[in-house]
C-alpha cells in the first residue's frame, strides 16, 4: 500500500467513523423518544433501557451502514477535490481508477463486515430487543423464538409444531401430547394444519388416539375433518404478525421457505426477505460506487452542509426505491428474486453511467 493510498483510507475511515456514530445516534435518539413513554407506562427499570437499545445497534449499523459509506466516499472525494488535492494527485500520474481503488476496496469489506451482521448479529439482537419490550417491559407472553420444529407445553400438554406461519395464521404439521399428573400418556392429536378462527385455533384433518394409561395400550383411534384445539397462544406469540422477519437470517429463511413449498404454502414473502439477506450489503458497494461520480461533478459547488444533504438524499431515494421494488415482491408482482436485487441493479447502471461521463 502506498503513502497515498493509505492517506487516502485513513481520511475515508475518519469521516465513514463519524457518520456512522451520528447516524447511530440519531436513530437511537428518534427510537427512544418512541418507545420511552412505554418503558415510562410501565416503569421499567433503567437496565431495560439500556438493554433494549443495545441490542438495537448491530440492526441500526447493518441499516445506516451503506448511507454511511455514501457520505464517507463523497465527503472524502469531495474534500480532495474541493482543495485541490485531487487534482494534485492526478497531475502527479496518479490516474482517477488508482485513486478511488482503495475506497472500493474498502466498501467490498464492509459489505462483507455487514452480510455477517445480518446472519448472525442483527437475528439475535431483534429477538433480544422484542423480548425486553414485549415480556419484559410490557409483561406479555413471551414469544417463541423459533418457527420450525417447536416444542412447548401447556397444562397437561406437550405441544409440538412442524411449522409455525404467523403472517397467515396457520400452523403446520401438529402433533399433542396430553398426559396426567404422573406423566402418563392419556392420549395423541395428529393435525396436518390449524387455523386461528375468532380466537380459537380450528384443526384440520385431525387424528385422535386414546391410550389406556395403565398399559400404554391404544385404546381408541378416531378422524376428524376438523377439531377445536385448547391452545392460549395466539399467532402473535409464534412471531409479529406484521409479516416482518427480521429475526430471522439467511439460512432460516431458506429452510422456511422451502419447507412451504415443498408442502404446497405461498412462500412469496419468505423468499424475498431470503434474497434480501443477500442483496442489502451489496447496497454498501453501490454507494461507493455512486457517491464518487455525484463527488467529482458537484463537490466544487457544494459547501459541507449541502454535500451531506446530497448524500442523504441520494440514500433516501435508494432506499425508497428498494422498498417499493421488495412490496411489489411481497404481492409477487416482481419475482422474489428480481425484487430484491432491482434496486441494487438499477442504481449500479446510474453509477456506471455517471463515471463513463465523468472526464478522466
Amino acid at each position: 500500500m502506498t503513502l497515498i493510498h493509505r492517506y487516502l483510507l485513513t481520511t475515508f475511515a475518519k469521516i465513514t467513523a463519524l457518520s456512522l456514530a451520528s447516524f447511530v445516534g440519531i436513530y437511537l435518539l428518534v427510537d427512544f423518544f418512541e418507545k420511552v413513554d412505554d418503558f415510562l407506562e410501565h416503569e421499567a427499570a433503567i437496565h431495560l433501557y439500556v438493554s433494549y437499545f443495545a441490542w438495537k445497534v448491530p440492526l441500526i449499523v447493518s441499516q445506516v451502514l451503506p448511507l454511511t459509506i455514501l457520505m464517507g466516499v463523497f465527503l472524502t472525494v469531495g474534500g480532495f477535490t474541493k482543495s485541490n488535492e485531487l487534482t494534485a494527485m492526478r497531475a502527479g500520474g496518479i490516474g482517477l481508477a488508482r485513486i478511488v481503488t482503495p475506497f472500493l476496496l474498502a466498501a467490498i469489506v464492509l459489505t462483507g463486515i455487514n452480510f455477517v451482521l445480518n446472519e448472525f448479529l442483527v437475528p439475535v439482537g431483534v429477538q433480544r430487543s422484542n423480548h425486553i419490550m414485549r415480556s419484559e417491559v410490557r409483561g406479555k407472553t413471551q414469544m417463541l423464538a423459533k418457527r420450525k420444529d417447536l416444542w412447548f407445553r401447556e397444562a397437561n400438554s406437550l405441544y409440538h409444531v412442524k411449522l409455525a406461519l404467523p403472517e397467515s395464521q396457520q400452523l403446520r404439521g401438529i402433533s399433542i401430547y396430553q398426559v396426567d399428573d404422573q406423566l402418563r400418556l392419556l392420549s395423541r392429536i395428529e393435525a396436518h394444519s390449524a387455523s386461528y378462527q375468532q380466537d380459537h385455533w380450528q384443526a384440520n384433518k385431525v387424528v385422535i388416539r386414546q391410550f389406556d394409561p395403565q398399559t400404554r395400550q391404544l385404546t381408541t383411534e378416531q378422524k376428524q375433518a376438523k377439531h377445536p384445539l385448547t391452545l392460549s397462544k395466539t399467532p402473535d406469540d409464534f412471531g409479529t404478525v406484521s409479516g416482518k422477519n427480521e429475526e430471522l437470517n439467511f439460512s432460516q429463511l431458506r429452510k422456511i421457505s422451502a419447507q412451504m413449498q415443498q408442502e404446497g404454502l405461498d412462500a412469496t414473502r419468505y423468499r424475498v426477505d431470503m434474497y434480501s439477506r443477500l442483496s442489502t450489503p451489496f447496497a454498501c458497494i453501490i454507494m461507493a460506487f455512486l457517491a464518487i461520480p455525484f463527488a467529482l461533478q458537484k463537490s466544487r459547488n457544494v459547501n459541507l452542509s449541502l454535500g451531506i444533504s446530497i448524500s442523504v438524499l441520494i440514500g433516501i431515494s435508494f432506499f425508497i426505491v428498494q422498498s417499493t421494488l421488495i412490496a411489489l415482491g411481497y404481492s409477487t408482482v416482481l419475482p422474489p428474486l428480481l425484487a430484491a436485487w432491482s434496486a441494487n441493479i438499477i442504481f449500479f447502471l446510474v453509477s456506471i453511467f455517471l463515471l463513463l461521463s465523468t472526464r478522466d
